[in-house]
C-alpha cells in the first residue's frame, strides 16, 4: 500500500499507477444481496436456471454497478492519505463497462492518477483513472474517471 502524508502531496503522484488492489470473488449471492439492495432483479443476473441455457457462457453476469460499487473500497486498498480528516466522492467523468463479469470472477482495481486540484475550503479534489481487470481476461470489466474530494 502507497502512503500518501496530506491531500496536497498528491500532486506529486500526478500521471502515476497507484498501485492494484487484491482480487475479490464476485460470487453469486454477492450478486443476488445487489440486487435485493438495488431491486435490480434482471435474470442475466440473478437467474441461474435461464443464464445455463440462454447466456453465451452459460453463467449469470454481474450487475455493471456493483463492480462500480467495489471502487471505493479496493481502492483503500492501494492506497492512503494518512493525515485526511474527510474524503467525499464527487463523481464521475466517464464510465464505460467494457466486458460482463461472469458469475465467480475474480476482479481487481487499478488506479492512477490523472489530476489534483486545489478547491475552496482547503480540498484537493483528484481524478483517478479506475480500471477493473477481470482474471485471465485482457478487456477490463470497466474503466471509470472518478472524482472524490479530500480535506487536511
Amino acid at each position: 500500500m502507497r502512503i500518501i502524508n496530506t491531500p496536497s502531496d498528491m500532486q506529486n503522484h500526478l500521471g502515476e499507477n497507484l498501485g492494484v488492489s487484491e482480487w475479490v470473488t464476485l460470487d453469486q449471492a454477492r450478486i443476488d444481496q445487489f440486487a435485493a439492495a438495488t431491486g435490480d432483479h434482471q435474470w442475466i443476473h440473478v437467474d441461474v436456471a435461464r443464464a445455463k441455457v440462454a447466456m453465451p457462457e452459460g453463467k449469470t453476469i454481474a450487475h455493471g454497478f456493483l463492480t462500480l460499487s467495489l471502487v471505493p473500497g479496493l481502492s483503500a486498498s492501494v492506497w492512503k492519505i494518512e493525515h485526511c480528516s474527510r474524503e467525499i466522492n464527487y463523481g464521475l467523468n466517464k464510465l464505460r463497462f467494457t466486458a460482463p463479469v461472469p458469475v465467480g470472477s475474480r476482479v481487481r482495481l487499478r488506479q492512477k492518477l490523472l489530476a489534483a486540484e486545489n478547491i475552496k475550503g482547503d480540498g484537493v479534489r483528484l481524478t483517478f483513472e479506475n480500471t477493473m481487470e477481470i482474471e485471465g481476461q485482457t478487456q477490463p470489466a470497466l474503466v471509470a474517471e472518478g472524482l472524490s474530494v479530500f480535506f487536511p
